[in-house]
């Protein structure tokens, strides 16, 4: 998995593997799912920092 962030277009990607994506499936207006033949490959959103979504922040018992 990984995880970038476009801070000109305020996109926040989160990458679960680089799969083909053959559906999207969108949850409001600024976030989308990237389906590949195994699941979720990918979820895009829009205007992360102005939705509070970054920074991101890991609670110390939470990180793996």
């Amino acid at each position: 998995m990984d995880i970038s962030y476009d801070e000109k277009e305020d996109v926040l990607f989160i990458h679960f593997n680089h799969d083909k994506i053959i559906k999207d499936i969108s949850y409001g207006w600024n976030v989308n799912i990237g389906m590949t033949e195994s699941g979720i490959g990918q979820i895009t959103v829009l205007d992360a920092k102005a939705a509070h979504l970054l920074p991101i922040h890991v609670s110390p018992g939470v990180a793996a």
